[in-house]
């Protein structure tokens, strides 16, 4: 007796293995697949953040593993002058590179989305500051910097503007705001780049609307270019901020915290102590501070974003 193919398919099916079955059910192939993600993330990131949380809370120092002490860390950190500068200077730098770096990049955003000649050349190099890796980018400042040789008091001087060099991070306030200008000068196209992404989303038709309404450019702006940005504005300010509080290499790189440790930020400082100075868990302890500032961006974001939601009407789920 002859078996007809739709017979040997339902005989073929029924012969399934239970592998097979296994791997047949969505739920196992997802897991399956996140699994690898997972084990890095685990490795490379959750271990990194538990080993440094613990030692945060021991005396541990390099060559000798500590033991629990509590809270004494962080008691010691309240009251260490140092840490305090490097809070504030920390929030100082976030603050006004990020306010700097988002004036400009908007601006330049809002410059290359309208019909310029050699527009995608040009964008190639706004890009270059920000694919320069971080450690040249600090030498060539540290250079420019330089109160032998710096190329901007050989200006001054040849001008007649100056008649001595300029000292540029050898005292408090002229290498703060010397390190900043290097942090917007790389950050920049960053920002420039996102948000041009999120103009060219914005649709024509809403300019034109406007214009045959009799709206200014401010007006074009303020209520149809800065509203329809705001997704985008909440996720790369939050990166921007991130990226910009804990910046190590820049400024590491510049001064190593000098002088006299007016340009340490959370992140060159838990370094200090926990590497050259070998107190591990005092520079953990530091390290783990920097935490809530971190929160506190990511949840910046998380609202604006809600926001953004209910001014559509959707639901904040």
């Amino acid at each position: 007796m002859s078996v007809t193919a739709e017979e040997a398919w339902v005989r073929q099916a029924k012969a399934q293995s239970a592998l097979s079955k296994l791997f047949d059910w969505k739920p196992f192939l997802v897991f399956v697949c996140m699994l690898p993600a997972a084990g890095l993330l685990l490795v490379f990131l959750t271990y990194p953040l538990g080993l440094g949380i613990w030692l945060a809370f021991t005396d541990t120092t390099i060559g000798r593993s500590g033991r629990w002490v509590g809270l004494e860390n962080f008691e010691f950190m309240l009251e260490d002058p140092i840490w305090w500068n490097a809070v504030f200077y920390s929030v100082f730098y976030t603050g006004v590179a990020t306010v700097l770096k988002f004036g400009l990049g908007l601006w330049l955003a809002l410059l290359l989305n309208n019909h310029l000649p050699f527009k995608s050349m040009l964008r190639a190099i706004i890009l270059l500051p920000w694919i320069v890796p971080t450690v040249l980018t600090a030498v060539a400042f540290w250079w420019i910097y330089n109160p032998q040789f710096s190329i901007i008091s050989w200006v001054f001087i040849e001008l007649g503007l100056r008649e001595t060099n300029i000292d540029f991070i050898n005292t408090a306030w002229p290498a703060r705001w010397s390190l900043i200008a290097a942090n917007v000068w790389r950050g920049i196209p960053f920002v420039a780049i996102s948000l041009l992404a999120g103009l060219q989303t914005i649709s024509p038709s809403l300019y034109e609307a406007a214009l045959l309404d009799g709206s200014t450019g401010w007006q074009r702006f303020r209520y149809i270019t800065f509203p329809m940005l705001l997704p985008i504005l909440a996720i790369v300010m939050t990166f921007s901020i991130i990226f910009t509080f804990t910046d190590f290499q820049l400024v590491y790189a510049i001064t190593r915290g000098g002088p006299v440790n007016s340009t340490h930020l959370l992140a060159t400082l838990a370094f200090q102590r926990g590497i050259p100075g070998g107190q591990l868990g005092e520079g953990a302890a530091i390290a783990v501070s920097m935490i809530p500032f971190l929160v506190f961006a990511t949840l910046f974001s998380y609202f604006a974003l809600a926001r953004r939601k209910w001014q559509q009407g959707e639901s904040n789920d």
